[in-house]
């Protein structure tokens, strides 16, 4: 059984059991968080498609950690003209460990 799940602006397929790295969420550690926007709900052959989203369903989570992903360096330059710029960005995440996936 799986779900696809839009948060953040973004689409992850969930099961149970499975832990996703999403955008940040404003809750601490520990916290069960639900996600209402559920797009697609697949029980074995049985897939219900949802116009946007799947009525009743929803998707229950147990906040495993708030964190920062690995540094990306952001280099700008331009030749011959002495141009050089340097930036390091690290972008927080929560990682979310689904727990069961609720139908109707």
């Amino acid at each position: 059984m799986f779900a696809v799940i839009k948060t953040g602006g973004k689409q992850y397929i969930a099961e149970p059991g499975k832990k996703l790295k999403i955008e940040k969420l404003e809750a601490p550690e520990g916290e069960v968080v639900s996600f209402d926007e559920v797009l697609l709900v697949s029980k074995g052959r049985e897939v219900e498609i949802g116009t946007p989203v799947v009525e009743g369903a929803k998707v229950q989570a147990k906040v495993v950690k708030q964190a920062r992903t690995r540094k990306v360096i952001v280099f700008r330059y331009n030749a011959k003209t002495r141009y050089r710029k340097k930036k390091g960005h690290r972008q927080h995440f929560t990682e979310v460990e689904v727990e069961k996936i609720v139908e109707k």
